[in-house]
């Protein structure tokens, strides 16, 4: 048999079962062996011999053996005439009835099933041809032929059967309809909390899902560049409902007491400053747990005192991020013992929930009229949507009061919602948006309880009149060029109308009017003296108010009917009596205070106001010519302001570990994504952890330097024994350096490989092998944050270079500040050895710096060849020898060759692969990544590693590479005890996937 005829035949016979035997392959015969393959001639003899015999016989099956005699074969006649073999060596003598049978019983069943099944997706009646084809066919089976009619009434039945249970809204009018809608929302809403404005930025904005609500990113629309104009000339706005407003109302000496232990006044203001706890201004401060400052860092917050009103006790409102605030309020109940909670409110969102429920069952079929079932039909009350204390857990509770001192403290989350407006615009957006509430006397109608509470206080001569105060204020506003230019923190009360009777009829631009309050006395002596302290007061402070203003809001469709009814259209609508009187309070944002450039950068306005309120000032804000931003815009906005922003600059609280790690986890996975090819290997770029910051590592490692080297004689390089410069490689017992030549072009590539007994140079301290997924445990657990006020500015004195003959004594002299000799570095080390330093970066040259940006010390020949050429972009860092790529091989091969075992074991045993293995797999090294335990992190690059850049990118703000990091504080004390006079500050900036170094100025800014 040919080769084609061959692989034709194994075609055909591929699909038969086992037990079938061919006779060209091994087979259940009398030896049990197979026959051999016949010659070609043989072949065409017997095809000759049966094609004779088939035109010979043409009767019934069983009287074709009557041309043979008895004992006879064909075979044997065939053989007579010299043909090949008998067919009863073709042929087996007997066969296994059961198994033959089973045999083909089993292909029958298979021929059955591929006759019974169709073959494509379509109905019986798009089989006919299109001649024979009629519109009915589709629902009236007797239009079909008659032997096409049963399968087709099958198929109705089938898929009768197989329909789906008709959707409930799947009508875009039923989907529409309000009641559903708010159901809808309210259900997508269990598991991340939407704010008020959720729906607005949802169709506009990138939408995340972070810290337990559903938050906009960043916009859909390219706007980076916008939106640094915005916040630099403009106004943008952002709505920060998200953070978590936790209030402590008690006595004030028993408030202050506690407070005082989880504060420092090292670190700057607290609690007890005359100015914040007065009400008057803003204050903001580091939490720590209560009695371990500098350790157990919580977080940043924010705190407002509400303004004394005679009463002994007091009111505080502190503002977290929510990352943040499981953390503080569990140290909040436990420094004032609050065990008990005061109440838990499970009344609305039950009642809310059956009404979804009954809802639910208004609307079970779409086909039928919402009025057949629902009795009260239009007439039914619809479902309110949840927001403020309703989006909480109604099983949880929210509120807790300590027995022995009666402070309460209440999680007030989404109970006050906040807006802020970036720019110097802000003043002209809230002035013509927001306007006072007209004082009135008389209530609108005596059977709602609308505006009651105002009617009541305007009553009182002395609120009046301070809510005249307030208003003329807020007016004074837009004749100020800037918020930076008030006091920063200030705050104002106030009570305003309902910002929707004055939304314009198009989108507008606010613009100030100086020349109005140009030779107005009234403004520069609110920039002289700022607001009265009298004037902080607001209403919103009062829990019974605020719920009363969210029940009694007007809603849009009742102001659109009132509108509709103006004689003519699109003119004021004045509703009089009937307004709503909204308490709201005001909070300046200094913007950039630290550092000696662009001082009061984004500066601004905070907006708090009660639920449900939020889209009724949204709107009008928009309306006005806002810009607004996402969380990317908060990142930028604190990035150009050259703070810490929360919770990623924060490596030494809970909540900054936990967004490391989760940092991590998306870089790598980000990582493996990417085709091998594709992958920058960070072995051979020295790169020891391109996705974290080893922080816990860094400052162990300098600790152990400085032990090691009993002080600050030696020059910056990372092995004393050998001077390192752009040419050279390391020089170290502990490590081997090997050269790399390549022929093709005859240069020398240098190669660093730093091997031990174990393949890695390990710390002393590190004994155990930790996996690259586990690493992150021990990096950020022992670290803290210098944060104390007076010794960061002794350190930026000392980072000042010398411009000018002696100017660095004056300057020094002038801040007050000591020289920096031993006797006042030393006692410092001493206090913090494992303290990190928050640094601003600047790029002399090109370069745009990236996360995780390696900062470190230059060399005095770095320095040198900087001071000669001006140019000079920075050095080079030699390649590293991935010492990992043996074993990422080996173990590629180790996986496929058990992956081929165990293929072969499944085909012989299905049910015999062990579980174990599954057990035993540990996690794959990654090529390119740091598998072993991290070495020492300071001396493994050719410069010693300093610190790490957390946030890093262009500067549209001063147009260069700009990058804040942290910086060990032995590192930085070691680098600028050793540099010139002349050369204090500059660093090396080198990124993950580069082996080029950038030199940069480092500062701190406080």
């Amino acid at each position: 048999m040919s080769g084609a005829r061959e692989k034709k035949r194994a075609k055909k016979m591929r699909n038969q079962p086992a037990s079938v035997t061919l006779p060209a392959e091994p087979g259940p015969f009398g030896g049990g062996g197979s026959r051999a393959c016949p010659t070609p001639g043989d072949v065409r003899s017997e095809q000759q011999q049966q094609q004779k015999f088939s035109n010979q016989s043409s009767g019934p099956p069983y009287r074709k053996d009557q041309y043979f005699s008895k004992g006879q074969s064909r075979g044997e006649r065939g053989r007579g005439r010299g043909g090949h073999q008998s067919v009863s060596e073709e042929m087996p003598k007997y066969i296994t009835v059961s198994a033959f049978a089973q045999a083909r019983a089993a292909e029958i069943s298979a021929m059955l099933k591929a006759v019974s099944q169709k073959s494509s997706n379509s109905l019986v009646f798009q089989t006919l041809p299109r001649h024979m084809r009629r519109r009915a066919m589709s629902h009236n089976v007797k239009r079909l032929p008659r032997r096409l009619q049963e399968m087709a009434r099958k198929e109705a039945e089938k898929a009768v059967h197989q329909k789906k249970e008709q959707s409930k809204t799947k009508c875009r009018k039923a989907r529409r309809r309000h009641i559903n809608l708010v159901a809808e929302f309210n259900h997508r809403q269990r598991k991340n909390i939407w704010l008020e404005t959720h729906i607005w930025h949802a169709k506009r904005f990138h939408m995340v899902k972070k810290w337990g609500y559903c938050l906009g990113n960043s916009p859909t629309e390219k706007s980076y560049r916008a939106c640094y104009r915005a916040m630099t000339k403009q106004c943008l706005l952002q709505d920060l409902s998200y953070y978590c407003c936790l209030e402590l109302m008690g006595k004030e000496n028993e408030l202050l007491k506690q407070l005082a232990r989880i504060s420092s006044i090292d670190t700057g203001l607290t609690f007890q400053e005359a100015s914040c706890l007065s009400g008057r201004f803003e204050g903001s401060l580091n939490l720590y747990r209560a009695d371990r400052y500098p350790e157990g860092m919580l977080g940043p917050v924010t705190f407002i005192w509400k303004p004394r009103d005679g009463s002994e006790n007091r009111q505080l409102w502190i503002w977290v991020h929510p990352a943040l605030k499981q953390d503080i309020l569990k140290e909040l109940k436990a420094i004032f013992q609050c065990s008990e909670p005061e109440e838990i409110c499970i009344s609305e969102p039950v009642t809310a929930s059956v009404q979804e429920e009954k809802q639910m069952e208004v609307v079970t079929s779409l086909g039928n009229k919402r009025k057949k079932e629902d009795k009260e039909g239009e007439k039914a009350v619809p479902v309110k949507k949840i927001i403020g204390d309703g989006t909480r857990n109604p099983f949880q509770s929210y509120s807790w009061i300590s027995r022995t001192t009666g402070i309460a403290v209440s999680d007030r989350s989404m109970e006050i919602l906040r807006y802020r407006l970036i720019g110097p615009l802000s003043h002209s957006i809230l002035t013509e948006t927001l306007k006072a509430a007209s004082v009135q006397t008389e209530m609108a109608d005596s059977e709602t309880e609308l505006n009651n509470w105002w009617v009541e206080n305007c009553k009182d001569s002395e609120k009046v009149s301070l809510h005249q105060c307030q208003s003329a204020i807020f007016e004074l506003l837009e004749g100020m060029t800037s918020p930076s230019d008030m006091p920063p923190g200030t705050i104002l009360g106030l009570t305003v109308g309902d910002p929707r009777v004055n939304l314009p009829k198009k989108k507008t631009k606010a613009m100030p009017d100086f020349e109005k309050y140009q030779d107005n006395d009234k403004v520069r002596q609110l920039y002289l003296k700022g607001v009265p302290a009298d004037c902080a007061h607001s209403f919103i402070w009062d829990h019974d108010i605020c719920k009363n203003v969210t029940e009694n809001k007007i809603s849009e469709q009742d102001l659109n009917h009132m509108r509709a009814q103006l004689l003519v259209p699109g003119s004021h609508l004045d509703l009089g009596p009937c307004e709503s009187k909204i308490p709201i309070l005001l909070v300046q944002q200094p913007g950039k205070m630290a550092g000696e450039d662009r001082r009061g950068w984004g500066s601004g306005w905070d907006i708090y106001l009660p639920k449900g309120w939020g889209m009724a000032f949204w709107i009008p804000f928009v309306y006005r010519g806002v810009r607004v931003g996402g969380l990317q815009e908060a990142l930028k906005h604190s990035e150009y302001q050259r703070t810490p922003h929360t919770p990623n600059d924060f490596p030494d609280c809970q909540a900054g570990m936990q967004f490391a790690k989760e940092l991590e986890t998306s870089l790598l996975e980000n990582f493996k994504r990417r085709p091998p090819a594709k992958r920058a290997n960070y072995v051979k770029l020295g790169t020891l952890s391109p996705f974290i910051c080893p922080w816990g590592q860094l400052t162990k490692n300098w600790e152990g330097r400085m032990k090691a080297s009993g002080g600050f004689l030696c020059p910056s390089s990372p092995h004393p024994d050998c001077c390192t410069t752009e040419g050279q490689t390391l020089c170290d017992p502990k490590a081997e350096v090997v050269r790399e030549a390549f022929p093709e072009n005859g240069e020398a590539e240098e190669t660093m490989e730093i091997t031990s007994s174990e393949g890695a140079l390990k710390t002393e301290d590190l004994t155990s092998t930790q996996d690259f997924g586990e690493r992150d445990e021990t990096k950020t657990s022992d670290c803290i944050v210098l944060r104390s006020e007076k010794l960061l500015m002794q350190l930026s004195a000392w980072c000042y270079p010398t411009a000018g003959k002696d100017r660095r004594i004056r300057l020094v002299s002038r801040l007050g500040q000591k020289e920096m000799t031993e006797d006042v570095f030393l006692p410092i080390l001493m206090s913090y050895p494992r303290a990190l330093v928050w640094v601003h970066l600047s790029l002399l040259r090109k370069g745009n710096p990236e996360l995780h940006a390696m900062i470190c010390i230059p060399t005095e020949d770095d320095l040198l060849c900087l001071s000669k050429d001006k140019l000079f972009c920075g050095p080079q860092e030699p390649k590293h020898r991935d010492i990992f790529k043996d074993k990422v091989q080996k173990q590629k091969e180790e996986k496929k060759k058990k992956k081929k075992d165990n293929v072969k074991s499944l085909e012989s045993d299905p049910a015999g692969i062990p579980e174990e293995e599954a057990a035993e797999e540990h996690e794959d090294l990654v090529l390119g990544l740091w598998s072993d335990a991290l070495p020492d992190v300071t001396s493994h690059c050719s410069r010693t590693v300093l610190g790490y850049v957390t946030r890093g990118d262009f500067s549209l703000a001063v147009g260069c590479g700009e990058a804040l990091g942290f910086v060990s504080l032995t590192g930085l004390i070691y680098m600028l005890h050793n540099q010139p006079a002349d050369k204090k500050g500059l660093v090396l900036l080198r990124t993950p996937a580069s082996l080029q170094y950038r030199f940069a100025r480092l500062t701190i800014e406080v």
